[in-house]
């Protein structure tokens, strides 16, 4: 019976997992190296693989800024409205990303709510950075607060409150107490929100306008290669996409066992 469930267990691992790699692997590599190098030097492929940097940049740094201070808000502090506030958080998890590439035209698009003052300012926020950063930031906002708020949790404030009692101020109690005791959970939750910022596309797609070389990313690339007949090009990026999901992977296991180790440590 125990080498049933094994066996079962490669073969569903293999068929949804190995054999989709290996099929994208032959497909980046079937011209050689230097036909994969030569994909990667194209300029279109790498304005989109800039800004899929750009964009997993801009969203770890903002959630994991603003993310630890709501999950500080959410664990620490109680006000009305709570309870529906972390509700919200979740609200990515159970939204299409196409309805929130919607939600964010209806605003700043053609006709939005918000167009008249971003026309006054002067800012174009749909079809260009500002929207897909939004969008981005959205998808990807509730990684560092579930991930942050338990460690919270468990530490408690007693050693934050000995600071205060010796004297720190509230910064230097954060930078010397509190960050160095949610510091794994922070990593974790913002190397869940770059996987989740890499692979973002339905937002991305309506909000961006996917302009080659200029408002496209790697996984719109993709999209477009594959409309337009460029296989190669597709199965390049796809696999550059794939090899930095892998790479988030074993840098999650990493980040797990660093966790898990400080735990028995402190048990």
């Amino acid at each position: 019976m125990r080498a049933l469930l094994i066996g079962a267990a490669v073969l569903y691992v293999g068929a949804l997992v190995l054999l989709p790699v290996a099929s994208l692997l032959r497909g980046a590599l079937g011209g050689g190296l230097r036909a994969f190098a030569e994909v990667l030097a194209r300029p279109d492929v790498l304005s989109a693989l800039v800004m899929t940097a750009k964009l997993t940049a801009f969203a770890v740094v903002v959630n994991g800024t603003l993310g630890t201070a709501l999950a500080f808000v959410l664990v620490r502090d109680r006000f009305v409205g709570k309870r529906l506030m972390n509700a919200l958080v979740d609200v990515p998890f159970a939204l299409s990303p196409v309805a929130v590439g919607v939600v964010l035209l209806s605003l700043f698009g053609k006709g939005g709510l918000l167009r008249p003052i971003t026309d006054a300012l002067g800012v174009e926020v749909a079809f260009a950075w500002p929207a897909m950063a939004m969008a981005t930031a959205f998808v990807t906002l509730p990684f560092v607060v579930r991930e942050v708020g338990p460690v919270l949790e468990e530490m408690g404030t007693d050693q934050e409150l000995a600071a205060y009692t010796l004297g720190a101020s509230p910064f230097v109690t954060f930078v010397r107490v509190t960050l160095p005791g949610i510091r794994w959970g922070l990593a974790y939750g913002a190397t869940l929100t770059m996987a989740r910022a890499i692979g973002e596309f339905g937002a991305v797609l309506l909000v961006s306008g996917g302009v080659a070389g200029q408002t496209e990313t790697a996984t719109v690339f993709v999209y477009r290669a594959l409309e337009d007949r460029d296989d190669r090009g597709a199965y390049v990026v796809a696999t550059v996409l794939a090899l930095a999901s892998i790479g988030l992977l074993l840098l999650l296991d990493v980040v797990r066992k660093k966790r898990g180790s400080r735990a028995e440590a402190e048990g």
